[in-house]
């Protein structure tokens, strides 16, 4: 830890990991790597369905939650994130998207130059060790892989059809293909059944080298700022509070809510916020912490006619052996995910794009063990979450004080606007519609949540602001553009400070349609040549395909 290093990396999480990967692959470029949290190597993390036990531990995470939400009731909300190296991709559902082209091209539209589909696809094949071999449209040969889930047990074939039989799209490839539709799900799991963590995938290969030091259980409490320029960083390690320089850079990589809760920490972010803290301003720049962003889910449930759910797979004996299974051979129904299949939907056909994604799982997720005669089983039903894609509303990351263990304050605002109500609405709807169809129609005895006399407008937005909650997919808060409202500039430097970039999800001034870890390692990827000086040729799908 003695000396200088050249780049000092804030966070191990899902883009960190990656920066760290990739900058020292340069033998001459030394990184040090800070992660607040420890390490990964827990069996719940390695096994892919122990991911909601993994989520709910306190040594696992970072144990967020929102301000009361006033239009949820006055809800406070759960929002774990990873406190671990991989960070929540060490945590997540492993589910793998890049979410749709049109997304990065507004991304462009908006002034991030370098940042279109066509840019950013490059980055997404080069991480990919996709299983479609044969498929010019993936990576084959990258750090991440990217395998299909095994549906033996998930009724996907039932929804699929189901989808179809509702007169809905169904495409085999979400990505490649038809950007709409139900498909089969993707998921970062390796081919050995392990949960393919940023940690695994790129971290732990390069761990070895010596011009990386990777320090653990090291909070960062503020950058260290001199003359204009960000010079290193001020860290708390085994009780004592150390600093270390860098000779280039300082790249924050610890997420929506970290990244801009250290800026503000270090006096850089909204004067008037700052002052209100007692913190003394560094630097002016009111976009930290704004523009809050997060996939708002509404619940939807529906009671099985029988006993034919994933609940089988929860009995207690069958549940050791599955876990046998797993461990032996990296097979089995716990060696994958309980998604059936992942409905991307367009609530108006009007619409370019979908904007609805249904959460679809044979199981609530809450769902344990049971034993015949011990241990009564959970209930057999059907999860079908109405997840909205572009939602409008917009919150914002603030400090509760000026101390480093203090967790931020978080206020999504989910829901204040008529708007992201009528999509949540259209989305249950189509729920409805879908589950009623054969063949689930027949597999379903009724509906549990909202209930089926829950009908009107008034009465859905009720079960809306009464049970709503999110992804788990923040984004937004240190966001990339050339406005008033932007942090960092399209090479994700600091507007307004050198020597400091921001590569993590909270650089995206919205967020993707699809799940965020996919594209959180693909700015990560995209980030490492930005700083080296190279980047890979723009890739024009549309173009290609139409030769």
């Amino acid at each position: 830890m003695e000396g200088q290093f050249d780049y000092v990396i804030v966070g191990a999480g899902s883009a960190g990991c990656v920066l760290a990967a990739r900058l020292t692959e340069d033998p001459g470029t030394r990184v040090l790597l800070l992660e607040a949290g420890g390490g990964a190597d827990h069996f719940l993390i390695r096994m892919p369905l122990g991911m909601m036990k993994a989520m709910l531990k306190p040594e696992l995470t970072w144990r967020m939650m929102t301000e009361p939400e006033p239009h949820l009731d006055n809800r406070r909300l759960f929002l774990p994130r990873g406190r671990l190296l991989g960070g929540s991709s060490s945590i997540n559902g492993m589910v793998y998207m890049r979410g749709h082209s049109g997304d990065y091209d507004r991304w462009a539209q908006k002034g991030c130059r370098g940042w279109s589909h066509a840019d950013v696809l490059p980055y997404f094949r080069k991480m990919e060790r996709s299983w479609r071999a044969d498929n010019a449209d993936y990576g084959h040969d990258g750090p991440l892989p990217v395998t299909k889930n095994n549906t033996q047990y998930l009724l996907h074939d039932e929804l699929i059809q189901a989808v179809a039989n509702a007169g809905l799209p169904v495409t085999d490839d979400i990505h490649g293909g038809a950007e709409e539709g139900a498909s089969l799900v993707e998921l970062t799991i390796d081919e050995k059944g392990r949960r393919a963590s940023t940690y695994e995938a790129y971290l732990k290969p390069a761990m070895q080298r010596p011009n990386l030091a990777v320090l653990t259980n090291a909070l960062t409490r503020r950058v260290l700022v001199e003359g204009g320029r960000v010079t290193g960083v001020e860290y708390e390690h085994d009780g004592q509070v150390k600093t270390v320089r860098a000779g280039r850079e300082v790249i924050l990589s610890g997420g929506a809510f970290n990244s801009p809760q250290l800026l503000q920490l270090s006096g850089i972010g909204p004067a008037a916020h700052l002052a209100e803290m007692g913190i003394a301003v560094v630097h002016d720049l009111p976009g930290v912490g704004g523009n809050l962003s997060e996939h708002p889910r509404v619940p939807v449930e529906f009671a099985a006619k029988g006993p034919v759910t994933f609940v089988n797979q929860l009995r207690f004996d069958r549940a050791v052996r599955a876990v046998a299974q797993w461990y032996l051979f990296g097979s089995g129904p716990f060696a994958r995910q309980l998604n059936s299949a992942n409905p991307m939907l367009r609530s108006d056909p009007r619409l370019s794009q979908p904007d609805i994604q249904l959460f679809s799982n044979p199981v609530k997720l809450s769902a344990h063990l049971w034993f015949p005669g011990f241990i009564k089983s959970p209930p057999h039903s059907f999860s079908a979450d109405v997840i909205l894609l572009h939602p409008q509303a917009r919150g914002s990351v603030r400090l509760k004080s000026a101390h480093p263990r203090d967790l931020p304050a978080i206020r999504l605002n989910l829901f204040d606007n008529e708007a992201d109500l009528i999509t949540a609405r259209a989305g249950l709807r189509l729920a409805r519609q879908i589950y009623a169809t054969e063949p689930m129609g027949s597999l379903i005895a009724g509906e549990n949540i909202p209930g089926a006399d829950v009908t009107s407008d008034p009465a859905i937005d009720a079960h809306i602001r009464a049970t709503a909650g999110t992804t788990q997919h923040p984004v937004g808060t240190c966001a990339m553009g050339t406005g008033p409202g932007a942090v960092v500039d399209p090479e994700l430097r600091l507007h307004g400070l050198a020597g400091l970039r921001v590569v993590d999800a909270s650089i995206m001034p919205d967020v993707p349609g699809g799940n965020t870890n996919g594209p959180t390692i693909m700015i990560a990827e995209k980030a490492a040549d930005i700083i080296r000086g190279r980047s890979l040729p723009a890739i024009n799908k549309n173009e290609r395909d139409a030769a």
